[in-house]
């Protein structure tokens, strides 16, 4: 078995990941660094592949509005009000207030921001009080890779590839971390030692059947860390959001304000049917212009019921599409007087005016957002030419993680969380542009404070001897054993149970239903057929963090953020808010053979 030594160890090869490495190198060029990727560095992972119409790094500068030296509280105030008051307020306060300085990081690093005179161009995303994002186009996240990986480069860290860390090792008095399993492509074992252990492993987006994830993305880190005590946070809230089935793209922004049309596969627009009965035509399409703005699912924003809509002709077995090909049957301009404002003053158009454009959903996506049209048109969709847009929600980032505090430390001593991976930086919901600024700022703290960590461990703690003859016995029996169902299948299972009862609409009776299965899942076991023991691992993990996310969901006895619950799936509008009850954080630990779901309040600086 071939063995590693290290003074950090890095798990992800991300944005986090990336980040952390660096802030340990550049402090301490001494400090031994190893890096450990499930894929290919830039090729792989969310950060490497990530697109959207105008990706946003959220960042307050100096000239942001509504400037002056106090103007990152704005900001702070944003994080924590949009996430609902169920994150800690310290940690939103570090992230406004560190955004400046992980933004100048990266423009030393040659991030091609779109700049005028000389500074970033900067744009209001949802919930924002004021104008934050920053951004290179549609590739933001794939450019601050690029960046990062060519200052690796030039660092002294060892990058070690295509790598699953499987488990982490406990010292033998159950009190830090002190190493972890890896498995390669060839099914070898590998054991790394380290004095601390920075996870920045990503979500967990394959747990669902549709998700705008790259694959691999399987919760590794959510599992490793809960196998060996750690706490996690806020697993319950998850956005969601309508995409495009084949191509993963997200159809928000000026996907919904061009108004195309929402029909199933028999043609029929089908979106009144789930508001109010007295609702207008005009309410219904107001509220596809302003899904424009509030793309992931949420509690707090009306155009909620679009996607409950979409959600329910999903479960009646039928197809959803956007058709650019005309307008909506009921669309009456004359009564959409906010539309054609937001035409006028924001593109310049007067659409009362312009016969075409007017009549036209394509003609006016054409206008605003030209880039998406030819962007859909090279993978296959071809809307000039009549082609519709298949859409479902698909999960794109897990808002909760491993439970962090101020310096990136989980509740494990020598384990630090960072990115994606990490809980308790974001609430229920975020600020559009905040999951690129967390991998920054957080994946810098847990770099710096990990390697304090390992400077003042002078020695490595000992491996006992059984805990690698445990793990080489759990792959082996995965190779071996032929009871239960294919890991393939398993997989397929856990998908189609949290995409039917952890999606848009949560119900008692559908989470008792998707607890139910998973646990005989869980009890039927999986065996390796064909697949690698790496594959049988990750589906493992993933029902793991379903049995976590249902959980969570079941406990929750309200709405908030993207967390919908229903006293039934028939009902039309899910459960208010409870501030008074559910102002808190659910946190999730495993107690013996049992995981255990806690409420409790999140950290408040007012207090």
């Amino acid at each position: 078995m071939q063995e590693y030594s290290c003074d950090v160890l890095v798990i992800g090869g991300g944005g986090a990941a990336l980040r952390a490495a660096l802030a340990i190198v550049e402090k301490e060029p001494s400090a031994r660094v190893i890096l450990v990727t499930k894929g290919k560095l830039g090729k792989s992972g969310v950060t490497a592949t990530a697109c959207s119409d105008r990706m946003a790094f959220h960042a307050t500068l100096p000239f942001t509005e509504p400037q002056g030296e106090d103007n990152w509280r704005y900001h702070a105030n944003d994080i924590y009000r949009i996430g609902g008051y169920v994150s800690d307020e310290d940690l939103a306060q570090i992230l406004a207030k560190s955004s400046g300085e992980a933004f100048e990081y990266l423009d030393s690093l040659g991030v091609p921001w779109v700049k005028k005179e000389g500074r970033p161009e900067q744009f209001v995303t949802d919930g924002s009080q004021y104008a934050r994002a920053c951004y290179t186009g549609p590739y933001t996240a794939n450019h601050i890779e690029e960046a990062l990986i060519e200052r690796i480069r030039t660092r002294p860290v060892k990058i070690l590839e295509d790598i699953m860390l499987v488990d982490l090792i406990i010292s033998s008095s159950m009190d830090r971390v002190i190493g972890a399993f890896g498995l390669d492509i060839k099914d070898n074992l590998i054991l790394f030692k380290a004095k601390t252990i920075i996870l920045a492993t990503g979500g967990a987006g394959e747990v669902f059947e549709i998700n705008v994830y790259p694959d691999g993305m399987t919760g590794d880190g959510y599992v490793m860390a809960y196998r060996a005590g750690a706490e996690l946070a806020n697993m319950e809230f998850i956005q969601i959001g309508l995409s495009s089935v084949k191509t993963k793209l997200a159809c928000s922004g000026s996907m919904m304000r061009a108004l195309p049309r929402l029909i199933n596969d028999q043609g029929k627009e089908f979106l009144a049917d789930y508001f109010p009965q007295k609702a207008s035509s005009k309410e219904v399409y107001l509220t596809l212009f302003q899904k424009g703005a509030s793309w992931p699912v949420s509690f707090e924003h009306k155009s909620h019921l679009i996607d409950i809509a979409v959600f329910k002709e999903l479960r009646k077995g039928k197809k959803v599409y956007l058709d650019y090909s005309r307008n909506p049957e009921a669309l009456k301009w004359e009564k959409l007087s906010e539309i054609t404002n937001w035409y006028k003053g924001v593109k310049g158009v007067n659409l009362l005016k312009k016969k075409r454009l007017k009549s036209s959903p394509l003609l006016r996506l054409e206008k605003i957002n030209p880039q998406a049209v030819s962007w859909l048109q090279e993978r296959g969709i071809d809307l000039i030419k009549g082609d519709k847009i298949e859409i479902a929600p698909a999960a794109q980032h897990f808002q909760g993680g491993v439970k962090i505090g101020k310096e990136g430390q989980t509740t494990l001593k020598g384990l630090y969380a960072a990115g994606e991976c990490a809980g308790g930086q974001h609430g229920a919901n975020r600020p559009g542009g905040n999951a690129l600024l967390d991998s920054q700022v957080f994946g810098k703290i847990a770099g710096d404070c990990a390697l304090k960590e390992a400077q003042r461990m002078k020695n490595f703690l000992d491996i006992d001897s059984s805990s690698i003859k445990d793990m080489e016995n759990r792959i082996r029996k995965l190779k071996e054993k032929r009871k239960g169902k294919s890991a393939s299948l398993v997989r397929e299972e856990i998908q189609e149970i949290t995409s039917s009862f952890v999606s848009i609409v949560r119900t008692e009776e559908g989470l008792k239903e998707g607890i139910k299965r998973l646990g005989k899942l869980e009890k039927e076991g999986l065996y390796s057929e064909g697949e690698s023991p790496v594959f049988s691992m990750e589906t493992l993990n993933m029902l793991r963090v379903g049995q976590m996310v249902i959980g969570a969901a079941r406990m929750r006895k309200e709405s908030r953020g993207p967390h919908l619950y229903f006293s039934s799936f028939n009902d039309s509008e899910p459960l208010p808010r409870d501030d008074e009850s559910w102002r808190r954080y659910i946190i999730i630990a495993k107690e013996g053979k049992k995981m255990r779901f806690q409420a409790r309040e999140p950290i408040s600086t007012l207090r």
